[in-house]
């Protein structure tokens, strides 16, 4: 698989039901219902719209000491990161939702396990139901991964995330209508991504600044690849306890309510539609939940 704006974005996400661990027993109901219940009861349409991933200001924080060793690809030596202390109470869970552009320019949802052809036009949309950070990591066949999300050219970098804020990626307000949707072209394959939404930042992860001066002074080793230890953390996370409920239907346009809360950086409300794909970790206490997404392009 082949996609003009992951070249020229970086920001590739995909979907698929390719998920390493489905282990629950917990009904259907029950964890669509515990992912929904932590959604505020409505939408304030009115209120003014925010930035995404903007780090809110707020009492109730601790602060996590940075280890790394200053290096360009490292986040500064000694930085403060605050994290919101009532999320240590809720388990990490993501939705996520593939939309695939119809012939009348629609955003329609479409099914994770569909296997696209050239020409074909997705999106995706990704829910968490906690502050926190998200990482994304591409890797194809046996080549080295590299971090895709965050980017420096998107919110300069940084990389924190607010419960339910829906975050939509290629942006529909992309300027270029190249850039909304990832596009299929070249040769079949399967391209694999590790969406990472942790408590906590990575430590040696660049984010904010240190991503924009290091990718700005290496622009031949931008995307930025993890090291060694980052990767095994990545990878250790994906044999995690999960708790997983997929969508049977699909076809249904994107709601009114999902283009508010998406483009205006607002959090979706109960009676918003489900995400197709909801993950949740198992265990309250875990600090990173790894889902691993593969995009099938026959």
């Amino acid at each position: 698989m082949r996609s003009k704006p992951f070249t020229i974005l970086l920001s590739l996400f995909a979907l698929s039901c390719g998920i390493f661990v489905v282990t629950a027993q917990e009904p259907n109901d029950e964890v669509r219902g515990a992912f929904i219940s932590t959604r505020p009861k409505t939408m304030n349409t009115g209120a003014p719209a925010r930035r995404r991933r903007t780090r809110p200001a707020t009492s109730a924080s601790v602060t996590v000491k940075s280890t790394s060793t200053g290096a360009a690809n490292a986040n500064r030596l000694g930085e403060t990161k605050s994290v919101v202390v009532s999320n240590a109470a809720k388990a990490i869970g993501l939705g996520y939702t593939l939309f695939m552009r119809d012939a009348n320019g629609r955003s329609v949802r479409t099914e994770p396990t569909r296997e696209f052809r050239n020409g074909d036009r997705v999106r995706i949309a990704l829910e968490p139901s906690v502050d926190g950070y998200l990482y994304v990591f591409h890797s194809e066949g046996d080549g080295a991964p590299e971090m895709i999300y965050p980017d420096p050219r998107l919110d300069s970098g940084e990389n924190w995330i607010e419960a339910h804020v829906p975050i939509e990626v290629p942006s529909s307000e992309e300027m270029d209508e190249r850039l909304r949707w990832f596009t299929f072209y070249g040769n079949p394959g399967i391209e694999r991504l590790y969406v990472v939404v942790t408590r906590e930042p990575i430590p040696t992860v660049p984010v904010g600044n240190d991503l924009v001066s290091f990718c700005a002074a290496n622009k031949d080793k931008c995307p930025w690849r993890p090291l060694p230890e980052v990767w095994l953390r990545v990878q250790g996370a994906t044999k995690a306890e999960v708790k997983v409920v997929a969508a049977k239907s699909f076809g249904q346009p994107q709601s009114e309510k999902e283009q508010i809360a998406t483009t205006r950086g607002l959090g979706l409300d109960q009676s918003a539609p489900a995400p197709s794909v909801i993950r949740m970790s198992a265990s309250t206490n875990a600090p990173i939940l790894v889902t691993v997404l593969d995009l099938i392009h026959k």
